[in-house]
């Protein structure tokens, strides 16, 4: 009687074996998935169970691998396009300059032109190399208390002979006493970035204003222009890499808006825009502080 009991269990036993491993054979030739609960309790169900798991798991991760090397394919084709003009304006130029009729003032003003485009092209590689950093997670952020004060008068520096030839200012309103922890080097390229975008849309003579404010949940950073505005269209891909919006300017590459949420996302942060009731966009940086156990 034993024996007989001993024998079905073990012709059952070995028969689900057989099923599971005709079912992952399936599974490795790529027919179907597995299902789960098609077993009774048991050793056999919880393996089964696992493998079920470790296969969702490995379907995630091959879709996942398979969108980034689509979306891999993408910029390559969008870094191509991205340098290729400016170097085809520098090939054409060059081949100007070699005519021996033109001169000295139209030499002058094309070396201008092509120093242009070489600063087109050294920012584009230097932020491209940034965003590679970044999705490679080969960045290490060193956060520290940073005074806003100090750290937004370093934003501006870079812009200010920029400002002052277009007649634009900048005046910054409620940042003194506060402080905000992140990573300074790459926080100043992130806020840097969208101060850039949005003097590319101050008109001449335009204001530029930087409002700070604090509450117990996040350290808020505005960034306010008097341009255009922000079409309802452009509104949802602005933060996109490589997406040029409709009013984007022909020096626009589509990457520093991209690079500034990626620095703001490793360090807890968001970034967000929108269309002010007057009149241009407003940026708003907030650095929450859930995650640092202190306030500032």
């Amino acid at each position: 009687m034993l024996g007989g009991m001993y024998a079905y269990k073990m012709k059952k036993y070995k028969r689900s074996l057989k099923q599971l491993s005709s079912e992952i054979d399936r599974i490795l030739h790529g027919d179907e998935e597995l299902s789960p609960g098609n077993y009774e309790e048991g050793e056999i169900s919880v393996l089964r169970d696992e493998i079920y798991k470790m296969t969702v798991r490995l379907r995630e991760q091959s879709e996942k691998l398979a969108g980034d090397k689509e979306m891999l394919a993408d910029s390559l084709a969008d870094i191509s396009h991205q340098i290729r003009t400016p170097l085809t304006t520098l090939n054409l130029m060059t081949a100007r300059m070699m005519q021996e009729d033109d001169n000295p003032q139209q030499r002058k003003k094309m070396l201008r032109e092509m120093n242009r485009m070489l600063e087109r092209i050294d920012w584009l590689i230097t932020a491209l190399l940034k965003l590679s950093k970044l999705d490679a997670d080969a960045v290490r952020l060193e956060r520290r208390i940073i005074d806003l004060p100090v750290f937004l008068n370093q934003v501006l520096e870079p812009f200010a002979i920029q400002m002052e030839l277009r007649g634009q200012t900048c005046s910054i309103e409620g940042a003194q006493g506060l402080t905000i922890y992140a990573d300074e080097t790459w926080t100043l390229e992130a806020i840097q970035n969208i101060v850039k975008n949005s003097l590319e849309y101050t008109p001449v003579e335009g204001k530029l204003l930087i409002t700070c404010c604090d509450n117990p949940l996040y350290t808020e950073i505005a960034v306010s222009d008097e341009g255009p505005g922000i079409s309802s269209e452009d509104l949802p891909h602005l933060f996109e890499r490589f997406y040029r919006g409709k009013n984007a300017s022909g020096t626009s590459f589509g990457i520093g808006l991209s690079l500034a949420q990626m620095i703001m996302n490793r360090q807890g942060g968001i970034i967000c825009a929108e269309n002010r009731k007057e009149q241009g966009s407003c940026f708003r940086v907030r650095f929450y502080k859930r995650d640092i156990g202190f306030d500032v």
